[in-house]
């Protein structure tokens, strides 16, 4: 029997070279920072929590507001930049070649200076601002290029309208410009749209509660709600807190928040969450968690979390971007002093050195990742697949072995009790149960929890006990009634050397788990649960199959009961009588010969073996999303998610190798065009570069998007 229950998981436990980035993540995740609003002992604030969380979401808010101003700023910039570009496109020579017509009049070329100038500083400011936050940070990129290309076009101009021979390129400075903040604003937008597109979940939460004091019932402002206050919830409102229900029966529609697409029922003690819809009864909720606490922040804080991390793709792309830029400047001055040599004059030289630097902007590189990474982290989230680890989630596609923990993954975890035996006829089937509950009141384990459901069924009496102790791999201990009570499982005998009591024929070994209760380590009952398969495990294990992915059983249960779920599920193994600390090594021994492991389990006892997999997957209990030592969390702890985050990642992973793609083959096919390689048969404009490279980065927005269709 497994009760490491009792350990909670510690960071120390953590493979640190596997999790350099997992870690650097726990610094943003709900768990540290909730713990960072506990020490309040001796100063009580007893609002300081909702005033945090009030002032957390304002920020929040204020960010987003921001964020849309600035991008609202690019399409106006744009709007403003394309008047300003009709008369200049009329006043330059060469486009009245073009059309045939000539408009010219005493100082005509210092109005062309003129709004040339302004569409330089205003249209050009954003770039020039970026070009030195990018020179500023050592990290050259799209705005670099496009401020020297600008720059170099409109100094050049000036010289010419002051008597440098030559054309002026104020046209193409202006319609380059004009592109440019058009092709920046349809970025932004998209990425908005992508990395809001959780977010938008905290408009689900009312902004106003009823909440009942001293038995009448007044609406006050979300923000003024507190923990422990209680609010009442009529049909067809919204939840605004989590919390648990004290009167009243519903359904409540979760979907929105865990992917559970059927309503839940709940009752008195049922626990709900913010932003879930209660659909057809009154409830009334005691408030157990707002702000910063409730299930909704954390989703929102560890997705936040997710996608501020790179991945080793993303990683990969921003090198990529930054050889781009470095090679561009390259190929823009060797283009220029090629055709200078050439005797083509310094306008064509130029000409060719700006369209190189334009066509190469790494716009679409800068696309590609960050929103499959928003789109993809936000939609799992949605579905109730939270993702801590990118790496490790795009790495899920490599997966060659899984293995499962038994008790809460593949099976329900209720361990409901099939039978009390007791061994001596010095105490009663009651009594068994009564020692057994004072003993395991204090466990979050399943049986702890069985245990206690059975006390309350029969109505009786639960005992203090003190001295309560964890036997790692065995079990539990505590003193009741000056008795040493332990409950434990088989290996407690083995351990102590001591033959293990017979187990009576009405237990099927088969199906069915076993705990020894001792007294003053005498043997005294025999305890045994039955915990049923889930509903979609073995659906799971077959889709697994079909992907050619292999399924192993680990579990602290006896090799019988092990072989029997292993062999009713179709599973290619099992491991059985694994102690806690044990499971690491067994999850070491497969990546030893080869294999790429994930690892799914409760992410408490399992926290060993989940950081040295290298997929950590914890089932979540629909509120629990602060495992750990988890790369990805299930919320909904179904088996069937652990197919589908493997049909994401590879989803996901897919659509990043597409953008790359993309971004880098159009750059392959378009630099050396404006280079001139087909001069004079073709010769690609600084303007036509422009919308090539606008072009390109739509297409991997769009590409991007396109995600939201595989990830249902």
């Amino acid at each position: 029997m497994d009760h490491s229950h009792h350990q909670h998981p510690d960071n120390k436990h953590k493979d640190h070279n596997k999790h350099e980035e997992h870690s650097q993540q726990q610094k943003h995740t709900p768990t540290g920072d909730h713990s960072a609003h506990h020490d309040h002992s001796a100063h009580p604030q007893p609002q300081s929590e909702e005033q945090h969380a009030h002032d957390k979401q304002h920020s929040k808010e204020a960010h987003n507001k921001h964020a849309g101003h600035h991008t609202e700023d690019f399409l106006k910039r744009f709007w403003i930049c394309l008047l300003i570009t009709v008369p200049i496109l009329l006043l330059s020579p060469m486009i009245q070649h073009w059309i045939g017509i000539d408009i010219s009049f005493p100082g005509s070329k210092y109005l062309l200076l003129a709004l040339g100038t302004a569409i330089y500083i205003y249209g050009g400011m954003p770039f020039l601002k970026g070009m030195v936050s990018e020179l500023r940070n050592n990290a050259m990129g799209m705005m670099t290029l496009v401020a020297i290309a600008i720059t170099v076009s409109f100094f050049y101009s000036v010289a010419v309208i002051f008597g440098l021979a030559g054309m002026d390129f104020f046209w193409e400075l202006a319609t380059l410009i004009d592109i440019m903040l058009l092709g920046h604003w349809l970025e932004m937008r998209s990425e908005m749209a992508a990395s809001r597109a959780l977010e938008s979940l905290v408009e689900l939460l009312p902004a106003t509660v009823h909440i009942e004091v001293d038995g009448a019932v007044k609406d006050i402002p979300l923000q003024q709600l507190k923990k422990n206050d209680t609010i009442l919830v009529k049909p067809g409102e919204k939840i605004a807190a989590d919390g648990l229900v004290l009167e009243g029966s519903s359904t409540v529609n979760e979907s929105m928040l865990t992917g559970e697409s059927m309503p839940v029922q709940k009752e008195k003690d049922a626990k709900v969450i913010a932003g879930s819809v209660n659909e057809n009864g009154v409830i009334k909720v005691r408030v157990t968690g707002t702000g910063s606490d409730s299930y909704l922040n954390k989703v929102i804080q560890l997705v936040q979390s997710a996608q501020a991390a790179k991945s080793n793709t993303q990683n990969l792309a921003d090198k990529v971007a930054k050889w781009l830029t470095i090679i561009s400047i390259i190929v823009g001055v060797l283009t220029f002093i090629y055709w200078i040599t050439k005797a083509q004059g310094i306008p064509f030289a130029l000409e060719r050195l700006v369209t190189v630097m334009v066509t190469a902007c790494p716009h679409a590189l800068g696309v590609a990742i960050p929103l499959v990474v928003a789109i993809s982290t936000s939609r799992a989230a949605i579905r109730g697949l939270l993702i801590r680890n990118r790496t490790a989630f795009e790495n899920a596609r490599k997966l060659t072995t899984i293995i499962f923990d038994k008790t809460g993954t593949l099976t329900k975890g209720t361990h409901a009790i099939r039978n009390i035996i007791p061994l001596t006829n010095q105490y009663t089937v009651a009594e068994i149960l009564q020692y057994t509950a004072a003993v395991q009141q204090n466990s979050e384990h399943f049986i702890g929890k069985g245990i206690m459901k059975k006390l309350g069924e029969d109505k009786l009496e639960l005992w203090p006990s003190t001295d309560f102790s964890y036997l790692q791999g065995i079990g539990v201990s505590a003193k009741v009634k000056d008795k040493i009570v332990i409950a434990g499982g088989p290996n407690y005998f083995s351990q102590h050397s001591i033959p293990v009591p017979e187990i009576p024929t009405a237990i099927d070994q088969l199906t069915e788990t076993v705990i020894f209760i001792l007294f003053d380590k005498g043997p005294v009952g025999i305890i045994s649960f039955e915990d049923s398969l889930r509903e979609t495990s073995a659906e799971a294990v077959a889709q697994l199959k079909e992907m050619g992915i292999k399924s192993f059983l680990l579990t602290g249960d006896n090799e019988k009961i092990a072989a029997a779920v292993a062999g009713k599920l179709k599973m290619d193994g099992y491991l059985s009588n694994v102690l806690p600390h044990q499971k690491q090594e067994k999850v070491k021994e497969f990546q030893a010969g080869g294999k790429f492991i994930a690892m799914t389990g409760d992410g408490v006892n399992d926290a060993p073996a989940l950081a040295q997999a290298d997929v950590g997957i914890a089932v979540g209990t629909g509120t629990d999303v602060a495992a750990e030592t988890a790369d990805i969390i299930l919320v909904n702890s179904d088996p069937l998610d652990v197919v589908k985050i493997i049909s994401f990642g590879k989803a996901t992973y897919a659509k990043m190798i597409q953008n790359l793609f993309w971004a880098v083959g159009y750059n392959i096919v378009a630099i050396p065009l404006a280079a001139g390689i087909l001069y004079p048969n073709f010769v690609l404009s600084p303007a036509v570069g422009a919308i090539l490279m606008s072009a390109s980065t739509i297409i991997v927005a769009i590409n991007a998007q396109l995600l939201r269709y595989r990830l249902k």
